[in-house]
């Protein structure tokens, strides 16, 4: 029987995985992970995504082994070596895998691919974690999309309801199962200190537990969608990003198992949900035709932008959590914790460190990216590009979110912010988006004293918006003299 590797990257399930079902149609079956983030570039996974990765390659394994299917990890500082090991092990005469999207990725893949092909083995590559390719939806068949709206409409006219592949029959070598000294030689989880409880908490990395999520969220959110998802004090969102970003479910499975609750008639909540869908597409497709992206702004006008030297205590009191702006604060503690946030409330704290506090998007990103267990880097660098208002489809430079409104909009009672911030709990609904400006006596009721217990906020919201408009307008101006 000819032998077939799986190539395995960010398609961490076994259904609905063209590779996996390309090498079970071949012959015998090698799963392989291969660790190599040397060569990974900015796609090099942070800290709470490694997390996830250990206990997802780790439940990929278990339900491997029931197939006779061993799990095979290596790693090394390039994946060409060690893919052609396995094959003059092995006998492999065949490789498969699903495409990424980081440049770094793709210049590695095709010369890998090359490379194969010379050797006479048969290989192909395949979409596994979107919807659409990047080059299918074009304007006019020729050019990227870089506004949502018109993107968003010529997916839906190509049909987003696409064929789900079924889990693969699966042929062995009859060995099963993944070696834990292996997993564990990556490093992965943290040592000391274990920063990782809130994580256990929070999460079921794996294929399961994706399903698990997504299976709850239609049953409990999906029918209040529109209306819920910006509230961070409810259980509103489908927290299926980290399972999307590990690609242990793929679009194609979410689409199919809400139309099946739906019957098939969308209503303006199940719409809204698949728009949301289509963000994560909008944001591959500018990635892939724009990677200079990783780094820079999508508009080469905003290189010129006049950042002032970074305060370097601002930025690790943003961090912390400790801005003295409920909101934000609340946001980023919920991070540290759960490797998550909220996406209304990520916009707010990425709005406060750039427009507020002057301090650069791409800084931002990295303490998203190494925090973040959904870190994917097309999201990621996309969202801060759409906040700093240097990206395709950006909010406009005159649009800084204002937390105290956000949070009497979205948080009204302040029940996220008393979750987050245990040291406002006891402050009133009227005050606890903006204890600076609540009564003396109100405070020391509460048991907050400013400065002590709580901090005061790192800017003055008004004035910080003043300085900030005046700078991106300056900008404006460079624009419009330049078209």
């Amino acid at each position: 029987m000819s032998t077939a590797i799986w190539w395995i990257r960010r398609d961490l399930r076994l259904s609905d995985n063209p590779a996996l079902t390309a090498a079970a149609r071949h012959g015998r079956v090698l799963a392989v992970y291969l660790h190599t983030p040397a060569e990974d570039g900015h796609a090099a996974l942070g800290a709470a995504a490694r997390w996830w990765l250990h206990h997802s390659l780790e439940n990929l394994g278990a339900r491997l082994a029931k197939h006779g299917v061993p799990l095979i990890v290596r790693q090394g500082p390039a994946a060409l070596p060690l893919l052609q090991e396995l094959i003059a092990e092995h006998k492999v005469s065949a490789v498969y895998w699903n495409r990424q999207y980081a440049p770094s990725l793709r210049a590695r893949d095709e010369a890998v691919k090359a490379a194969l092909k010379h050797m006479g083995l048969e290989v192909a590559s395949f979409n596994g974690s979107l919807l659409f390719e990047p080059w299918s939806v074009l304007r006019d068949g020729v050019h990227p999309y870089k506004v949502f709206t018109p993107f968003w409409k010529a997916c839906v006219k190509q049909g987003l309801d696409q064929p789900v592949l079924p889990e693969p029959v699966l042929a062995g070598e009859g060995e099963s199962g993944l070696n834990p000294q292996t997993l564990a030689s990556l490093e992965l989880l943290p040592t000391k200190p274990d920063w990782a409880g809130g994580l256990r908490a929070t999460w079921q990395p794996g294929e399961p537990g994706a399903w698990l999520r997504l299976t709850t969220f239609i049953e409990r959110a999906l029918a209040t969608y529109k209306d819920d998802r910006n509230r961070p004090d409810l259980p509103g969102t489908s927290m299926l990003s980290p399972h999307l970003a590990f690609g242990e479910i793929s679009p194609r499975q979410i689409v199919r198992a809400v139309l099946e609750a739906c019957q098939g008639r969308l209503d303006r909540h199940s719409e809204h949900f698949f728009s949301e869908l289509g963000w994560r597409e909008f944001s591959y497709h500018l990635l892939y035709h724009f990677p200079h992206t990783v780094d820079r702004p999508l508009d080469p006008r905003w290189e010129a932008f006049p950042w002032p030297e970074t305060d370097v205590q601002k930025l690790t009191a943003w961090q912390r959590g400790q801005t003295g702006i409920p909101l934000v604060d609340a946001g980023m503690r919920e991070l540290w914790h759960t490797g998550w946030m909220h996406n209304r409330v990520r916009m707010n704290a990425a709005s406060l460190l750039v427009k507020n506090m002057l301090i650069p998007w791409w800084l931002g990103e990295r303490w998203f990216w190494d925090t973040l267990v959904d870190a994917d880097l097309a999201n990621n660098i996309q969202g801060w590009q759409w906040t700093a208002g240097c990206g395709a489809d950006a909010a406009p430079y005159f649009r800084i979110f204002n937390p105290v409104l956000q949070g009497e909009r979205f948080d009204p009672l302040g029940d996220y912010i008393r979750r987050w911030v245990p040291e406002l709990a006891r402050l009133p609904q009227t005050w606890i988006h903006q204890p600076w400006d609540a009564p003396a006596e109100v405070r020391a009721k509460a048991g907050v004293t400013l400065g002590v217990h709580y901090p005061w906020p790192v800017v003055d919201l008004a004035q910080s918006r003043a300085k900030a408009l005046r700078l991106y307008e300056a900008i404006k101006g460079k624009r419009e003299e330049g078209e």
